[in-house]
């Protein structure tokens, strides 16, 4: 390469003696092979870099994408479900069914330090889909990645984020989700990688009202340790929310309605009912271990809720990891008085565990703990095995049991098992 260099250079120079010129010979003879082999290199990477210039998607975005196909069968013991009210739920025996989700994600940066997030979506219609989401609707026992479940595509994500400085990350947009800002875990936290029970990939009485339009911040102040985080969602003026399936998972109104409609709630708006504000306080001393503090307050349907909540994640060593996440809330007005739900989760993780690459883990939560609903506290127990079939291709089984379902003691135990398939482009 520097030969080739000198060569050039000698090109446009005046006065070269005959004895320079031998000498020039004599190297380019005895590189000859390096010369050739070199101008072969640059002329591929010419017609390269052509290509794809020519075939290129965008100068400023990049597309992703990601289809999840799953099969989920399940069943009850007994010969019922009733709600955590006392209505009958169903008597009916669910069916094996399909599942299935797609997305495109185009992310644009026009800096270098900023995003432009846009996502369309569509999904198998509704909750009901999946044992778990059709016999026990309103605790979070459905497959996340189930929702939000709209044949149609649908816009689920728009927002930009741009850096004023190193420390500091302002997002604004019309549709954002809380959990992509806040009460993040890295054990519990992305349905189609890890858990994919809804109550276990987030704070359940913390987050009421996870997606909507707002705003959010992330500071971490020197590239320290903490970092504080906040984020405002509210639903669109146009957003039909008529029932409390916008907030708990699903269910009729016979089956469980916590918040009333009549007088007021669901007016939306930016600033009205339902909207949602979440601090967090993020302490991550090292690599392997964070903490996180969080307070959410706002409306939902005419209730005035606060919670508090706790989120820690440490990865002991490079293969076992461990998580949990405890909440409280005050939601009062509701149609059964003021309620104070708990909630708590925990779980392990394993990576690497019979093959590079794969990931396993076991979690337990109960969702919704208070008395004035049911005679009993629902709990969750799933498992999951996720390994690489290929680079862009993983499946795993995973299966769910849910033991009095619905805060009903005489409600048998549910058990249900999905294969979930994700394929990544």
């Amino acid at each position: 390469m520097a030969l080739n260099a000198c060569l050039e250079r000698i090109n446009t120079i005046d006065g070269l003696t005959r004895d320079d010129l031998m000498a020039v010979e004599r190297l380019q003879q005895a590189f000859t092979t390096e010369l050739t082999a070199l101008r072969d290199r640059v002329d591929r990477l010419e017609t390269e870099a052509n290509r794809l210039e020519s075939q290129q998607f965008s100068t400023t975005t990049k597309l992703s994408g990601q289809a999840i196909f799953a099969v989920n069968a399940g069943g009850f013991s007994g010969d019922r479900v009733i709600s955590p009210r006392g209505a009958i739920v169903t008597r009916d025996r669910p069916n094996p069914t399909a599942l299935y989700r797609f997305s495109l994600d185009f992310n644009t940066s026009f800096k270098g330090t900023d995003l432009l997030k846009l996502r369309l979506l569509a999904a198998s219609p509704g909750i009901n889909d999946n044992a778990a989401g059709f016999l026990e609707p309103n605790l979070g026992s459905t497959l996340d990645f189930a929702i939000p479940g709209t044949t149609q595509i649908s816009l689920a994500r728009l927002y930009y984020t741009f850096a004023p400085n190193k420390d500091l990350s302002v997002t604004v947009g019309t549709r954002m989700v809380a959990g992509d800002f806040v009460d993040k875990n890295r054990f519990a936290n992305v349905s189609f990688r890890d858990f994919s029970t809804q109550s276990l990939i987030n704070n359940f009485v913390l987050l009421p009202r996870p997606g909507g339009a707002g705003a959010a911040i992330d500071w971490k102040p020197n590239q320290g340790a903490l970092s504080l985080r906040a984020v405002y969602i509210a639903s669109s003026a146009e957003e039909n929310l008529p029932e409390n399936q916008s907030f708990f998972g699903g269910g009729s109104p016979g089956d469980i309605r916590l918040f009333p409609i009549a007088g007021g709630g669901a007016r939306g708006g930016l600033f009205g009912d339902p909207y949602m504000g979440v601090l967090e306080l993020e302490y991550a001393p090292i690599k392997s271990f964070s903490a996180r503090l969080q307070y959410s307050g706002g409306k939902v349907l005419g209730s005035n809720f606060q919670a508090l909540g706790a989120n820690f994640d440490w990865a002991i060593t490079s293969r076992l990891g461990i998580f949990g996440r405890y909440g409280y809330a005050s939601y009062p007005d509701t149609t059964i008085g003021d309620i104070r739900p708990n909630y708590w989760s925990a779980g392990v993780s394993f990576q690497n565990l019979f093959v590079k690459g794969d990931l396993a883990g076991l979690g337990v939560v109960q969702p919704f703990i208070l008395t004035e609903v049911g005679n009993a506290t629902q709990t969750n127990i799933e498992a999951f095995y996720n390994f690489p079939l290929a680079n862009n291709i993983r499946i795993t089984p995973l299966i769910q049991v849910i033991t009095h379902p619905a805060n009903q003691s005489s409600n048998g135990a549910i058990v249900t098992g999905t294969l979930r398939t994700v394929f990544t482009f």
